[in-house]
């Protein structure tokens, strides 16, 4: 069966992770992906050796791309580009603000040329106003964008441990781009999309924004706890070891009580009786409930809220999801042999799906060039 994007060409003038995340899902649907590199090849290759000698970022957002090296100040090569523009379906660039046009196919001058064209910008903070021309790197932006100011312990704010802010940059761009895809299919017509990283943070900062805003309310790090539910969060076994807890509502809370922690009465204690109550009174709760855990094995709290059906999460490294029982893997080939990976999230009933091969650096150039015959 063809798989959905099957027969899209997307030209990918990309780096590091936001745009190769939009792009290595659209090649992962079947679309033709070309990824435009420099001599020295995208900087991400160079993050770390660790999957064979390749890079864990580059081999996670390439696979099922082909790579050729150009150089934009040639102006051969800056003629293949455009040509390759010229008959693609999609433009992906995280390059600087204004640096696409500057070397020749900004959006605009491509879409005039290609009116079917859909362009994807990326950028830090977006192409006007303040902060524009600033570098953006992910820790800077989670620092920027206050995400930072909402992780961590109550003595210091934290990094996102992972790249939140460019894995959510890339999936705006990715699900922006099959929008307009199909707009496409209704109008005939390209879009023009731009995503920052700033803007994708600051959606995710919503929910803190609007209680700051209309409360005057600043949520606190609470480390693995939550600021506005009760209880929720890492509680100390008798054996010394933790689990996590999460109560989302009171019927919740009453089965908690009465049979989990077999205290019916705190179903109805005053300080304890609603969500709001709880979160009020969360440093005292916190107390009473590792109270009366301290009591109990880790198997035994297991068990209870099991039977209870209350949410519950071991709190694990990254060792144990290593070799945690319900994570699927999937097979990709790299230059250097076969690595495991992360499967893909979404899974398609009856139609399973094979990821590409990590390109080497250039891997295609040639190939491309006597397709699209060069920059001539």
């Amino acid at each position: 069966m063809a798989l959905p994007l099957e027969g899209l060409l997307v030209i990918a003038v990309e780096q590091a992770a936001a745009a190769p995340y939009a792009s290595s899902r659209l090649a992962d649907a079947g679309a033709r992906v070309i990824k435009i590199e420099r001599a020295a090849g995208d900087f991400a290759r160079g993050y770390d050796g660790a999957v064979m000698g390749d890079s864990t970022y580059f081999v996670w957002l390439n696979r099922g791309k082909e790579s050729i090296v150009l150089d934009f100040a040639q102006p051969e090569d800056m003629a293949l580009l455009r040509k390759l523009i010229l008959q693609a379906d999609v433009l992906i660039q995280n390059l600087g603000p204004g640096a696409a046009a500057r070397a020749g196919f900004g959006w605009e001058e491509m879409r005039a040329a290609n009116p079917r064209l859909i362009t994807c910008d990326i950028t830090g903070y977006g192409e006007t106003g303040p902060y524009a021309g600033m570098r953006a790197y992910d820790l800077l932006v989670q620092a920027e964008s206050g995400v930072a100011s909402v992780t961590g312990t109550p003595e210091a704010p934290g990094r996102v441990g992972i790249s939140a802010c460019d894995i959510g940059t890339g999936m705006y761009a990715h699900a922006a781009i099959l929008e307009a895809l199909l707009q496409r299919e209704r109008t005939g017509q390209g879009s023009a999309l731009h995503v920052s990283l700033f803007d994708a943070m600051a959606d995710w900062m919503t929910v803190p924004l609007l209680h700051y805003d209309y409360a005057g309310t600043v949520w606190p790090r609470v480390g693995l706890g939550h600021p506005t539910i009760a209880p929720y969060g890492a509680f100390a076994c008798g054996d010394g070891q933790q689990l996590l807890i999460g109560v989302q509502n009171d019927g919740e809370w009453r089965r908690f009580t009465n049979d989990v922690l077999l205290k019916p009465e705190w179903a109805d204690d005053a300080r304890y009786r609603s969500n709001q109550d709880r979160v009020r009174n969360a440093t005292e709760l916190k107390a009473e409930i590792e109270s009366v855990l301290g009591g109990m094995d880790l198997g035994e709290l297991r068990r209870r809220l099991t039977q209870a059906k209350i949410a519950y999460a071991s709190v694990n490294g990254v060792k144990e999801l290593s070799a945690h029982p319900h994570l699927r893997r999937a097979q990709v080939r790299t230059a250097h042999g076969e690595a495991s990976i992360v499967a893909p999230p979404v899974q398609v009933r009856g139609e399973p799906r094979h990821l590409g091969e990590v390109p080497a650096i250039g891997a295609h150039t040639e190939a491309v060039r006597a397709e699209f015959g060069g920059g001539a």
